[in-house]
């Protein structure tokens, strides 16, 4: 084999250890990724109150720091205005609780009285959802699920 061959195929192979160390490291500062995302509302009546049940997998490599849910009117003032990062930010935190290494596995259920549903608007509603990770990282999500208020 000639040097200059040797040469080709010594810098190829640092050239391509460098992309995979690359790979493994961009790989590990994902933001966070959400799944099976979900919303049931029943609305109260009979003389007893309703709920709004919410559920969602968070996946961070590096393990999730906090998760933001916030409810709202498809059809209000922020129709066309989703929630940004930083209005999210100033969301309570919600309590997690992990189902496996690097995966928050997140449920809550909300009591709805009736006094709530009636100063509830009706239709379509929205479940923002902001996820961080230990690292920083963030992801946004301001349509992780839906319901409808009747």
């Amino acid at each position: 084999m000639s040097r200059r061959i040797a040469l080709s195929l010594a810098a190829g192979v640092v050239v391509l250890g460098g992309a995979g160390a690359f790979a493994v490291a961009y790989a590990g500062s994902q933001p966070p990724a959400l799944a099976h995302s979900t919303a049931r509302y029943t609305a109260p009546g009979g003389g007893r109150d309703g709920s709004l049940a919410f559920s969602t997998e968070v996946t961070a490599s590096s393990g999730v720091r906090s998760l933001k849910v916030l409810a709202w009117p498809a059809d209000s003032s922020l129709a066309g205005k989703e929630p940004t990062a930083a209005e999210m930010a100033a969301v309570e935190p919600a309590a997690c609780e992990s189902a496996g290494k690097g995966t928050v596995r997140w449920a809550c259920t909300v009591r709805v009285t009736g006094a709530d549903a009636a100063s509830s608007p009706r239709g379509a509603w929205r479940v923002a959802v902001l996820a961080t990770a230990q690292d920083g990282t963030s992801t946004l999500d301001t349509e992780a699920a839906g319901f409808t208020v009747r």
